[in-house]
């Protein structure tokens, strides 16, 4: 695992008070508000589809064409690339951090068309903006709107699929993997970066603490991630031959953890939990960021926060790649092997 520290400079806009950060608009409570059934689907719902959109669409307007964070997990990502001794001429990109990989790309993957796809159209409109000052411009850029978990593209029609900082935002990850193979061509490659479950751990410390001292007991306010020793099981569920898994984690500091949230806001990486209660009380929001500060505040003043990043890279099957032998078939005993090498 490689830690890597970044700090955080974005011009924010000044905050009308501490409230304001934590605030959502009180919503009429019903059954239906915390079911996780929906009634014209009979998958489970985890995270609020609906809302994670308009969170996108806000982020549009919100984040930094030269986030720090984002800008290294995409370009960490497309590293990858330089290991493969093909090209990509069609590639398709999923949601999260379009625009960093936009930006990232360098000629990598010799990628020549690249499709684009948000839930978000608003997100998809400021890619389309982007596009003007980025230095990819041989590339032929679509813009699609689109959900990953109904994914609007042809089977085996594009080279490369890459997914930065999205996925962990579907209800059914496995399927949408599965979405995504079925778009590859035969020995397509498959990118994806999700967050893992030790991302903002001092953030789920002091939301705990704050909850059980002021209003005694406890509910989600950090959604739940996929852990490293998932990711393997995860590529073999959606049927990807040659799976590989490795993570990277990344140190943020922020002058506060007002400034944290904040930057989560402009990520779109709120939370988006079906079962979650949409009101704050104001003296736990004070508390989360007390706690915050006097837990985890360094000599400089700055506080740390943490984001697991799992990258996850899979291959569709093709004749060409290497595979295991039959079970049964090898010819030479390890114990032949330690006898004649020596224990």
């Amino acid at each position: 695992m490689i830690k890597i520290v970044l700090i955080w400079i974005m011009p924010i806009q000044k905050m009308k008070g501490l409230w304001s950060v934590f605030r959502r608009r009180k919503q009429e409570t019903s059954f239906a508000q915390f079911s996780t059934y929906n009634g014209d689907d009979s998958r489970l719902q985890i995270f609020d589809r609906n809302l994670k959109h308009k969170q996108r669409d806000r982020a549009a307007w919100l984040m930094s064409s030269k986030d720090p964070l984002l800008h290294n997990v995409a370009d960490n990502l497309l590293d990858r690339l330089h290991d493969c001794k093909k090209d990509f001429p069609t590639a398709l990109c999923l949601g999260g951090s379009l625009q960093a990989i936009r930006r990232s790309l360098n000629g990598r993957g010799s990628i020549e068309k690249l499709i684009m796809m948000d839930a978000s159209s608003e997100m998809v409109q400021a890619c389309k903006n982007d596009a003007d000052v980025s230095s990819n411009d041989n590339i032929e850029s679509v813009y699609v709107v689109g959900d990953e978990e109904f994914l609007p593209i042809k089977e085996s029609s594009v080279d490369l699929v890459i997914s930065c900082l999205g996925l962990h935002w579907t209800n059914d990850l496995p399927g949408a993997m599965i979405q995504s193979r079925l778009a590859l061509k035969p020995d397509g490659l498959f990118l994806a970066a999700i967050l893992g479950g030790e991302t903002l751990k001092e953030l789920r410390i002091a939301c705990t603490m704050a909850q059980m001292e002021r209003e005694g007991g406890i509910s989600p306010r950090v959604s739940p991630l996929a852990q490293v020793r998932d990711a393997g099981n995860l590529l073999t569920r959606a049927g990807f031959t040659l799976p590989s898994v490795d993570v990277d984690e990344y140190i943020v500091k922020y002058e506060s953890a007002l400034e944290l949230i904040e930057h989560l806001r402009a990520m779109g990486e709120t939370n988006a939990l079906f079962q979650m209660n949409t009101v704050l009380k104001r003296d736990t929001a004070v508390a989360t960021a007390a706690i915050y500060d006097s837990l985890f505040a360094e000599e400089d003043g700055t506080v740390p926060a943490t984001f697991q990043v799992i990258y996850m890279t899979g291959w569709k099957e093709h004749p060409s790649q290497q595979k295991a032998k039959r079970r049964g078939s090898a010819t030479i005993s390890f114990n032949d092997i330690q006898k004649q090498f020596g224990s």
